[in-house]
């Protein structure tokens, strides 16, 4: 199923007012992680899975990447994307990332940033990336934690005065799609588990060399104290693999 809520125009406008929207990269919780995976883009071809913004793609290019393209099904996405790009070795497609058809071997480096628990065929997303890398290419990721999407609600078990106790984690096991309460709407996630995305980059042709599960930067907490929960439970999986 290819879901595109960011198209409708009272969702988008919630989530333009996200800190990570307006703040950018800095503004992301796990950016610091996420980047200290990346490797090299020095005159490298980089494709971006569910560019939104197009961060990814313009930090790419300010690390002097020869080449970068950002995949996105949301027009509104790629309009702010493009509206936020004065580069032409940036290049940003509309496209659902399970319709990717590149050529074999045409990209050095792949990333997606939260964007895949979105997906329902993770194994053929798995499989295309591999086909469009080059041999040693890099593949890193970040998804929804397990332990976060496991439950629809998403949210922590409160006591009677609101008071956020701890964080519920049941149907685990199940992996399936959730509806998912997400900026005042109904959201489709599928839940894996660690097992099924660790597993299912291995089965496809790669290895993993790191995987990390982030909390907020001391830096991030001083700027965005809301975020001070976020370190009693990971919210972010980040996976770092090669191309066999």
């Amino acid at each position: 199923m290819k879901q595109n809520k960011y198209d409708d125009p009272e969702f988008f406008a919630n989530y333009s007012q996200m800190p990570r929207s307006t703040g950018g990269l800095n503004a992301a919780g796990e950016w610091q992680i996420f980047r200290a995976l990346l490797p090299d883009r020095n005159n490298k071809k980089v494709l971006d899975l569910g560019c939104g913004f197009g961060w990814h793609c313009r930090y790419a290019r300010e690390q002097q990447a020869k080449f970068v393209i950002g995949v996105d099904l949301s027009e509104n996405m790629l309009t702010r994307a493009r509206n936020s790009t004065n580069d032409s070795a940036i290049e940003y497609r509309q496209l659902a990332i399970e319709d990717i058809d590149f050529a074999a071997e045409e990209f050095d480096v792949v990333i997606s940033s939260l964007a895949f628990h979105y997906v329902e065929n993770f194994n053929t997303v798995c499989k295309k990336v591999r086909h469009a890398l080059k041999p040693g290419g890099s593949f890193v990721l970040s998804v929804e934690h397990p332990i976060f999407t496991a439950l629809a609600s998403q949210d922590w078990h409160h006591d009677q005065e609101g008071k956020r106790l701890h964080w519920p984690v049941d149907g685990y096991q199940d992996e399936s799609q959730r509806i998912a309460r997400f900026l005042d709407n109904d959201v489709i996630k599928y839940h894996r588990t660690l097992e099924t995305y660790l597993n299912t980059i291995i089965d496809a042709g790669f290895r993993i060399t790191r995987i990390s599960e982030p909390q907020p930067s001391k830096e991030v907490l001083e700027e965005y104290p809301e975020m001070k929960d976020e370190v009693r439970r990971p919210i972010f999986l980040l996976i770092a693999a090669v191309k066999n």
